[in-house]
This record gives structure tokens, sequence and C-alpha cells, in this order.
């Protein structure tokens, strides 16, 4: 699979000086675009638009410089329909304007290119099963919040600790399928995992897909398949850890793609550094193409 998201990053490079085909560059790799720009985002650490920003920017930069070319004929080059979209995506990755820095010569930033490769860790074993799940419905309460990739999300805990008993006990009564008990569901609104992203998260039950409780919110998932993991270490650290271990290690190594649905969780919180243990749903498809090619 890292064979293949490299050449979907060769494809990519080959084109920043016109409109970016992203459903190319997943055929490619032989993976769905949802999936696509979700392992990108993980293995990258930024999401794929940012990506193509900096590096169209970082080539765009050297012509500034090179003063051959216009800054209108250099903003036309890489796509943009006037000289102040230019700019502002300039400014945007350079923190000055492109007439700024070819008067001044200013320190600019540079994307360098990527390219994925294995690096052989081997310390840790992931515990996981693969389940077919009938369709079924979440009954809880919901918030936005902010993706947190280090530490206690402060958002997500006053969410939880916001819910009055009277809630909690209904939710408790209605759970009748796995993730058994009070679980919370993460439904991510854009393809970013970026810190400070934006998801709704749930703090609810699993239940029948006919389930209705007018004081509780529902959230309808359709059947499909799931990759289920288990984990013990310190909170909420070591499942902050699991979820990226998923996506940088589990995926490449496997024959199956993350699917769009809300990624489910049930763990019981303790204090921070304390040991608990974690359960994480992961949605899932068969991929098209071979693990590890």
């Amino acid at each position: 699979m890292l064979e293949r998201l490299n050449q979907a990053l060769d494809h990519l490079e080959a084109r920043l000086d016109r409109e970016v085909d992203v459903a190319e560059a997943a055929r490619i790799a032989a993976v769905s675009e949802y999936h696509f720009r979700r392992l990108f985002s993980a293995l990258a650490g930024m999401p794929l638009p940012v990506y193509v920003r900096r590096r169209r920017m970082t080539l765009a930069a050297a012509e500034v410089l090179d003063g051959q070319r216009t800054l209108l004929d250099v903003a036309v080059r890489y796509g943009y329909g006037s000289g102040e979209a230019f700019a502002r995506a300039f400014r945007s990755v350079h923190g000055i304007g492109p007439g700024e820095a070819r008067r001044t010569g200013a320190l600019l930033t540079a994307q360098p290119r990527m390219s994925f490769r294995v690096v052989v860790e081997g310390s840790t074993t992931m515990r996981y099963r693969i389940v077919e799940k009938e369709a079924f419905r979440i009954v809880g309460r919901k918030a936005r919040v902010p993706l947190v990739h280090e530490g206690l999300n402060e958002v997500a805990a006053a969410h939880l600790k916001s819910l009055d008993e009277r809630a909690v006990v209904r939710m408790k009564e209605l759970s009748d399928r796995e993730p058994e008990g009070i679980v919370s569901a993460a439904v991510y609104l854009t393809d970013s995992r970026e810190e400070g992203a934006e998801a709704d998260y749930w703090i609810g039950a699993v239940t029948g897909p006919e389930t209705a409780v007018e004081e509780l919110e529902a959230l309808d998932v359709p059947a499909g398949t799931w990759a289920v993991f288990d984990n013990d270490g310190p909170y909420p650290s070591a499942l902050q850890a699991l979820w990226r271990d998923v996506f940088t290690q589990w995926f490449p190594s496997n024959p199956y793609t993350s699917r769009p649905g809300p990624e489910l969780m049930r763990t019981r919180p303790v204090e921070i550094g304390e040991e608990t243990h974690s359960q994480l749903w992961i949605p899932i498809e068969r991929s098209s193409g071979n693990a590890g090619a």
C-alpha cells in the first residue's frame, strides 16, 4: 500500500500547476477517496488540501523570487484566476505577499515533498477483531468538540459531566447490543484530522434502529463492517496512541480501508494517567487492493 500511496503523491506532484484530481490519486492508491484523505491526514499530520497548497506555494515562491515571470503569470500558472487570490494563498503559507517577497528577499517557508516509507517498530501488538454489524441507533446527547491529539479533551470532558443522572440511567437501560453500556461516538465534519478540527461528539447507548426516546437525541448508523480494537493503558494517552497506530500501521498492513461512519469508543474514564481498558470501533470495508503492495 505504501508504494501505491507514493505513486499517488507522484501524481499530485506532477499536477501542482493545475487542478488536482484527488479522486484519480485515490484510484492510483487503490483506495476510496474518503480513505485516501483520512490515511494521508493520519500519516502526514495535515489534511491533503493543506499539503497541496503548501507544495504549490513552495514552487510558486521559487518563481516569484526568480523574477522571470510577472506575478500575474505565476498566479495563472498555479491555477489562480486573479492576483488577489494568489496573494492570499501565498500569504497564508509564507506570511507575506508575493510582491513583498520579490522586493525584499524575505524569509519564506518551504514544504518539502513528502514520501511514505516503512519504519520497523514491532514493539506493540494490536488486538483486534472484525465484526459484521446490523443497522443500529445511538441514543444520547451530542456536542460539537475540537479534536485533541494529546492530553485531555476539556470540551468533551465537560460534555460528559453535563449529563444528568436520569439521562445516564436511561441510556444504560436502552443498551442492548455491542458495544455495551455507555459509549462515545465521533462523527467527523470534514476530512481533516488535524488538531482543532471539529467533530460531533456523542455520549449514548447502542440500541435497535427503531428505538425512540423523546428526551434523547438519536443517530442512525447503517449496517456495515467494523474493526474492533481492545486496548489497556494510561488514560487518555494510550487510546490516542491506539487511534494513531490504527491509521499509520494497521491500515497499511491489512486489506481494509476506512469508510464513512462514526468511530465508537467504550472506555471507563479515570484520572489522567491511570490505567483503564478501552475499546475502539472503526468502520471499515474490504480494500480493492492487496495489503502491503
